[in-house]
């Protein structure tokens, strides 16, 4: 995965750079998301990593998928992915636009892993709480994971904070 953001990475900070320039993220955003959507799918990646396929007959079998979902500077993006051979980097390229618009506008996503279902007014705490201790707006995504047996698991970025029940046991057969 790290190659993978290596070779994205000066493609999404270019597109970041456009966006915030132009003055809609948002757009790009939703752009972005679309395209990775699609080369996700697994018939269309084999076709796209296929070397008999030339560049012209992609961008038309793109342009075609996307219709009126690209236009501009963003199917002239996909045009520069396609003639660079970096299309198969695009979820990769949406995941580290998404990243930089978060800490540009000054909010964090975060992954909260619960043993149950967190309600909302727990979600609620847990963000209250989690924006206190890393000083930005957060947005939280909650999921269920019963491997945890009781507790939580946080992935803020490159932080994790590991209080689960299955991660203490860990810890403590560690330390025995």
């Amino acid at each position: 995965m790290s190659e993978l953001a290596t070779l994205a990475r000066p493609y999404a900070e270019a597109v970041f750079k456009r966006a915030k320039e132009s003055g809609n993220s948002a757009e790009w955003s939703e752009k972005l998301a679309f395209l990775s959507a699609i080369m996700q799918d697994d018939g269309l990646s084999v076709i796209v990593n296929n070397p008999k396929v030339d560049n012209e007959k992609l961008t038309q079998l793109m342009q075609d998928i996307c219709q009126d979902q690209l236009e501009g500077e963003s199917l002239n993006f996909l045009k520069l992915l396609i003639e660079n051979g970096r299309l198969e980097f695009a979820p990769q390229i949406a995941e580290l636009f998404e990243k930089y618009k978060a800490e540009d506008e000054g909010y964090i996503e975060v992954d909260v892993i619960t043993a149950y279902a967190l309600t909302k007014a727990e979600e609620q705490s847990f963000a209250t709480s989690l924006k206190k201790k890393l000083n930005k707006h957060v947005n939280i995504n909650s999921s269920v994971d019963s491997s945890l047996i009781g507790g939580f698991l946080v992935k803020a970025g490159d932080s994790v904070i590991d209080g689960s029940i299955s991660g203490q046991l860990q810890q403590l057969a560690k330390r025995i």
